[in-house]
């Protein structure tokens, strides 16, 4: 996989079919380092489709994903290391709690320490219920959690598919902070959203689709 100081994603005329829906119609972009980019469109256009695609879940009939300017399918474990995803489920289980859903989630993929596990929820606001159960946790607390993941996950690369649901306005103003932090220090992270990111202009890019 090339060094990632360079980072950059690249998708060449992706095309998605869903059934018989035309989901993903020659979508190409390039997302660079740096870059916070808020992916629009009306309901049904494939901002979903289009984030499982670059996340690898689901696999376009014709186009190419690039990675630091690698075909992805070239090395697709390199670039999974290279990406965290959010979907619209939280993925939290609900009897363990935030800290223990952390753990097992991060140690999964690098050592980590429990206040390093605390910092991240700290950061996102949910400190005060790392030991509570994640089955009693509001949905804005779990969606907090889950970005929590996201936070630690050490990737360059974030997708993230509405990750502003169930968080009132403080709990999205702190996590436009931390996607935008993360792309000053050089991440990407492509974001849905049905709101307006408030960011200073020329911060967030804009990518629509039809």
């Amino acid at each position: 996989m090339a060094d990632p100081a360079d980072a950059r994603l690249e998708a060449d005329d992706l095309q998605l079919w869903r059934g018989q829906r035309h989901v993903l119609r020659g979508v190409s972009f390039v997302a660079r380092a740096g870059e916070f980019i808020h992916l629009k469109g009306p309901n049904g256009s494939g901002k979903t489709s289009l984030l499982r695609t670059l996340a690898g879940f689901l696999w376009p009939e014709d186009g190419v994903i690039r990675w630091c300017g690698q075909p992805v399918s070239e090395d697709r474990d390199g670039y999974a290391a290279a990406l965290a995803y959010l979907g619209h489920e939280n993925a939290l289980k609900g009897d363990l709690t935030p800290l223990e859903n952390l753990r097992f989630a991060t140690r999964l993929r690098y050592p980590t320490s429990d206040p390093a596990l605390r910092d991240a929820l700290t950061r996102l606001g949910v400190a005060a219920q790392a030991d509570l159960p994640a089955r009693v946790l509001s949905a804005g607390q779990k969606r907090r959690v889950a970005m929590a993941r996201v936070l630690l996950s050490q990737a360059r690369l974030w997708l993230l598919d509405e990750p502003f649901t169930n968080l009132d306005g403080r709990g999205v103003a702190d996590l436009v902070a931390i996607i935008a932090a993360h792309t000053q220090a050089g991440g990407i992270a492509l974001v849905t959203s049905h709101s307006d990111i408030d960011l200073a202009p020329g911060t967030v890019r804009e990518l629509v689709l039809a």
